[in-house]
């Protein structure tokens, strides 16, 4: 039975500072991001995943005049965020990243389930669906009004959206918020038949939102992209805006899973290198840290065999 809180590779271990030097080290950086950026890429045309394609038609969408229409001018980029990510030097806020985050969301959920010859539209909707099935049975008995927090280009904000109102017999208003307005105009042009209410660009530390407007907020796969004092700004962020009785709901790699523990060591080598933000995350203990800003206790379920769901209810 697996009872290690972490893989060996993060945190303050010895492999794990050993990655963080060769990460650290120019021209290897250079070539791990490299790499990193090739093995989704591979991953994703291998698997019929049209990633050229999908980036040119982007590149054609009208996703690019949008940017000033989207964009806050308020918004002050925090430290943390202006740091590479996903093999992207100027991190999220850049069109490459924006064109070709739905291709790379699609090849990760391949990736989850490898030993199984699934189409990157099942995968992509068993990675959905497993998140969808635990607020199901641990989440909120109605809802109205959904927040999904670093929403991204929108595939996840659109899919529950879709879950919940085909659940629900009345209208279910979502918002999506997101840091990078790059992101967020290309869930624009993908929100084809304006199915989002609004697509906000602000911080999820500090929303501007009304307080108590909101019976679900979800942060889906977000977390290990952030430092974890940002998280629990975050965290009492979404307690202030849920109604009483509302539920925080996010989902993630699971640290304490055998797949992520037992990574070859090229692997997670080639994750560190594009997530800053690891070493915090996989030590960082957000069941504790919800509680800290005011949640009842959560639930933690593993809802695939690399990712947990974890689900928090505001006190009534």
């Amino acid at each position: 039975m697996n009872t290690k809180n972490k893989p060996d590779w993060a945190g303050e271990s010895l492999l794990s500072n050993f990655v963080n030097l060769l990460i650290q080290t120019k021209p290897i950086y250079g070539v791990m991001k490299h790499q990193a950026r090739q093995v989704l890429i591979k991953t994703a045309e291998k698997n019929g995943i049209p990633w050229r394609k999908n980036y040119e038609a982007l590149q054609k969408s009208g996703a690019k005049q949008l940017l000033s229409a989207v964009t806050n001018p308020r918004v002050v980029y925090p430290d943390y965020y202006n740091v590479p990510f996903h093999a992207y030097s100027e991190g999220n806020l850049c069109w490459e990243a924006a064109f070709e985050t739905e291709s790379a969301t699609y090849a990760m959920a391949l990736r989850v389930w490898p030993q199984e010859n699934l189409t990157w539209e099942d995968a992509h909707a068993r990675l959905r669906g497993t998140f969808h099935d635990a607020l199901e049975t641990y989440g909120p008995r109605q809802v109205r009004d959904i927040l999904d927090i670093g929403c991204s280009v929108g595939v996840s904000t659109l899919a529950l959206h879709r879950y919940y109102q085909r659940r629900e017999r009345y209208p279910v208003r979502t918002v999506g918020l997101d840091l990078s307005p790059y992101m967020l105009a290309v869930a624009r042009t993908r929100d084809v038949n304006s199915e989002i209410a609004e697509w906000i660009h602000g911080r999820a530390e500090n929303t501007g939102l009304p307080d108590n407007s909101f019976d679900l907020v979800t942060i889906q796969f977000v977390t290990h992209e952030l430092p974890s004092y940002a998280s629990q700004d975050i965290f009492a962020e979404a307690r202030r805006l849920l109604r009483p009785g509302g539920y925080i709901a996010l989902v993630d790699n699971n640290p304490r899973s055998p797949v992520i523990q037992n990574l070859p060591p090229v692997l997670f080598t080639l994750m560190k290198s594009t997530e800053p933000w690891s070493d915090q995350y996989y030590s960082f203990d957000i069941e504790a840290a919800l509680q800290k800003v005011g949640f009842l206790e959560p639930v933690t379920v593993p809802s695939d065999p690399r990712h947990r769901t974890i689900i928090a209810r505001k006190p009534e």
